[in-house]
């Protein structure tokens, strides 16, 4: 989706696939006051990223209301709703398929209220924001990267300590392995929605879950859902954010990522990040971009992840979008295989709101 407007500017999307069913999921909502936006990316398939798709706002809208607004509480109650929601749900489906236990979603939720954003996420998606910096040297504006989220992934040191301290009793609850850092040796983010048995005991003794595999004998969960927030008002310098899934910023550094924007026009701008992320795995395999192209969803994934790009542009003092009142849902089709990108439901207004 090339470019839409939202309360104080336009935005961008862009997904590309990889696996056989796309994990990530994503979705825009915008009103007259508010803007916000989610980026879900699934692990051990697409079930989880798709509930947190449709579920998550609607716990936003919902504790806001009963709140008065959006804060960091509310931010935290839904995030721990749609949690205990899905937790439900794996308890349900656990008989007939006993491989949800093992499903989980990194969760990047991102809101603009009252000149006020708010940044939430669960595992290593991120939220990057270009501001207006200055090039002293050639007496040029430039645009400087202003990571704001936390990458909850145990190959960063930080994590991994922390991860370690809450398990002074357990020498291997995280382990290298081929020389990837990993929480018992099985998952690299440290927070998540779902992932039951790494967070439940009882799905580890569940005897239909044990003849699936992955026994993973818990004193107490490894991983969590609690949420890093990060809360600024807008200012007059901030410029766009970048709300993007791990498969693109694998690939492009959050300055790279920032000039792209930059220096390119809006329409079609996150497309034009991940056309530059595709570019530059193709490189690391010496490829050309039109080699991997070609590759089919499945193969597709031993060359880079699902890839979900959201372009934010801060537009300060608009009003255009006010006056018109409009009100909007834009999700990201469930398979891009399968569903044509060009026919996204764009006037899906979701019920909840």
């Amino acid at each position: 989706m090339d470019l839409k407007p939202h309360a104080s500017g336009d935005f961008s999307i862009a997904v590309v696939q990889a696996n056989s069913s796309l994990e990530d999921q994503s979705q825009v909502f915008t009103s007259p006051s508010a803007t916000y936006v989610g980026v879900y990316d699934g692990h051990g398939g697409p079930e989880a990223s798709r509930f947190v798709n449709r579920h998550l706002f609607s716990y936003l809208h919902k504790f806001s209301k009963e709140q008065g607004g959006l804060s960091s509480d509310v931010i935290k109650r839904a995030f721990n709703a749609t949690e205990e929601d899905f937790i439900q749900l794996v308890k349900r489906s656990l008989p007939a398929m006993p491989k949800i236990a093992s499903v989980g979603s990194c969760c990047l939720v991102g809101a603009i209220s009252e000149g006020e954003l708010y940044v939430a996420n669960l595992g290593d998606s991120r939220a990057v924001l270009g501001r207006k910096g200055f090039d002293g040297e050639n007496q040029k504006i430039s645009v400087v990267a202003e990571r704001l989220s936390t990458d909850h992934n145990v190959s960063c040191e930080k994590v991994r300590k922390e991860v370690e301290s809450l398990h002074p009793d357990d020498q291997a609850v995280v382990v290298c392995i081929r020389g990837v850092w990993r929480i018992k040796g099985i998952i690299q983010v440290s927070r998540s929605i779902g992932d039951a048995y790494l967070k439940k005991p009882e799905f580890n003794r569940d005897p239909i879950f044990q003849q699936y595999g992955n026994i993973v004998p818990l004193k107490r969960p490894v991983l969590t859902a609690e949420p890093s927030i990060v809360t600024r008002s807008i200012r007059p310098h901030d410029l766009f954010l970048i709300f993007a899934s791990d498969g693109l910023w694998e690939q492009l550094s959050d300055q790279v990522a920032v000039e792209i924007v930059f220096k390119n026009p809006r329409a079609g701008i996150a497309k034009r990040l991940v056309r530059a992320a595709l570019q530059e795995a193709a490189k690391k395999r010496e490829m050309r971009y039109s080699d991997i192209q070609k590759i089919e969803k499945g193969i597709r994934r031993h060359f880079h992840d699902d890839i979900t790009v959201v372009v934010i542009y801060l537009d300060h003092h608009k009003e255009s979008f006010h006056s018109k009142g409009m009100l909007g849902s834009i999700t990201a089709p469930v398979d891009i295989f399968t569903y044509n990108s060009d026919d996204v439901e764009e006037n899906q207004v979701m019920g909840a709101f």
